[in-house]
């Protein structure tokens, strides 16, 4: 190979290629050979064989990292793949092919069956590898870009339906803001450092003060827009309506994939290139983390949609995990790492038995169609309760691990305000899980409704996130030394 494109640029883009591959070749194989809606649930096939191929290929970069001293960096330091971004990677991966398994029958339940669907998907999932792997700012901008733009397409495929269009197009035009914000806010970085790489920008940063108002210019508007991005507040004016209006398919992936990846580019920014200014972002983030608790519990209380509450759910989530970056240690690193593992688990199950209520003519996203699960489906609902009590933190469910690390966290750094606040705010998360729980197993129906909408994709979707949320939980050494193994100072 030529200088330009050596055989390590290709060993570290070998899974990203192999995603577009299968993306593009989805597109392609809709057109030609599965025209007819009931064909295109072949098209999984391809999802399945990219998702194995990729897998394959950040195995065999796992297995490579000791002999280049734990880190592999291609195209002059722009990508890089270490412990930290094949965590990431694999958090990505298992996503995308647990929303592709749950998507066929829910598409034929809303006919809306196309094919490009699951290539969009996959291209969403390329995006995601750069934001967790780029050490660049112009490569992680584009991998961001590639990402919202697939999400843009995705939260507006329900084309028949004017909540889907009009979540899209809201989702589009703040995205695009937040993007404009990031952007300026990696031009100046870019000013200060003379070089769009992050290794330099560290070094340029650690030389100023404080108190330097470009430097400061520069955190605020990338904090702007990356809190937009997780879905802090007070960014987070999107997320109730984006998640209410998009496909339930895409509003799990979107809750978990996007929301992992953009932490990912997050944690590598303030942990790393921006550490030595942490006097100046951490006040930034603990208003954020504060306010993403205080509105997503509140606002949550008074929701009727199980989409709208599990949105403002994910707000006080994004609140949580901001709380292990500011606490800046080991310990607050390592449980940001284990509660978005576990968030993977919790979170897209609870999106997988919501979607299992989508049936033709019902929508099924109001609490008051959970009434009487348990009778209807006693699996569904023992699943539901399950993810439930994990996403309130209570043992011995994975969820309990997650918010164990970040109080940790907080009292070994001495934030013991912000400890007890969240402590606080986890009781009242209680409140509006176990309003669901009680619709599910104290309520009836009111009259009688349509079987769940299920599939085999969809019953192994839920063993699987349901038996890693209760491993998670009840044998979690495992996960946290693999948690700690990849971020590791």
């Amino acid at each position: 190979m030529s200088v330009y494109y050596t055989s390590l640029d290709n060993f570290v883009l070998l899974p990203v290629l192999l995603l577009a591959l299968f993306g593009c070749a989805t597109l392609l194989f809709d057109f030609w050979v599965f025209p007819e809606a009931h064909q295109r649930k072949y098209l999984l096939i391809f999802v399945g064989l990219g998702e194995a191929f990729a897998g394959r290929a950040f195995w065999m970069q796992g297995k490579s990292l000791a002999s280049y001293g734990g880190e592999i960096s291609a195209f002059h330091g722009a990508v890089v793949i270490d412990h930290f971004s094949l965590f990431f990677h694999w958090i990505f991966l298992i996503t995308t092919l647990i929303v592709g398994l749950i998507s066929y029958r829910y598409l034929e339940v809303r006919d809306e069956h196309h094919g490009e669907y699951y290539g969009i998907l996959m291209l969403a999932q390329c995006g995601m590898f750069f934001l967790a792997s780029g050490n660049e700012l112009v490569t992680i901008f584009v991998g961001l870009e590639t990402m919202a733009v697939s999400f843009y397409v995705l939260v507006g495929f329900l084309r028949a339906e004017q909540r889907s269009n009009e979540a899209a197009l809201k989702y589009l035009l703040l995205g695009g803001l937040s993007s404009g914000f990031l952007a300026y806010g990696f031009s100046i970085l870019y000013g200060i450092a003379g070089s769009t790489q992050l290794n330099d920008i560290a070094k340029a940063v650690a030389t100023r003060g404080h108190s330097d108002t470009i430097l400061f210019l520069a955190i605020a508007t990338t904090t702007v827009g990356l809190l937009f991005k997780i879905g802090g507040a007070p960014f987070h004016m999107w997320v109730p309506d984006v998640y209410e209006g998009a496909p339930t398919t895409i509003t799990a992936f979107l809750a978990v994939g996007s929301k992992a990846a953009s932490f990912a580019l997050l944690m590598r920014l303030f942990a790393s290139t921006l550490g030595s200014a942490r006097a100046t972002w951490e006040p930034l983030l603990i208003a954020a983390a504060v306010l993403s608790m205080t509105i997503g519990n509140l606002a949550a209380i008074t929701q009727t949609n199980t989409k709208r509450l599990l949105a403002y759910s994910s707000v006080n989530h994004a609140g949580y995990i901001l709380l292990g970056v500011i606490a800046g240690n080991n310990t607050g690193y390592k449980g940001v790492l284990i509660y978005l593992l576990v968030y993977t688990f919790m979170n897209l199950g609870a999106f997988l038995v919501l979607t299992s209520l989508t049936r033709r003519g019902l929508a099924g996203e109001d609490i008051n169609d959970l009434r009487g699960l348990m009778k209807k489906s006693p699996g569904h609902a023992l699943w539901m309760l399950i993810f439930l009590l994990s996403l309130a933190g209570i043992p011995p469910t994975a969820g309990f691990f997650g918010k164990y690390f970040i109080f940790l966290s907080l009292i070994e750094t001495g934030h013991y305000v912000l400890a007890v606040l969240g402590c606080l705010y986890a009781a009242v998360a209680i409140y509006y899980y176990m309003r669901m729980v009680k619709a599910m197993f104290i309520e009836t129906e009111e009259e009688e409704t349509p079987a769940l909408s299920t599939s085999f994709g969809m019953q192994v979707a839920l063993v699987v996130t349901g038996v890693m949320t209760l491993v998670i939980g009840v044998y979690p050494e495992p996960f946290v030394r693999l948690a700690q193994q990849s971020f590791q100072r």
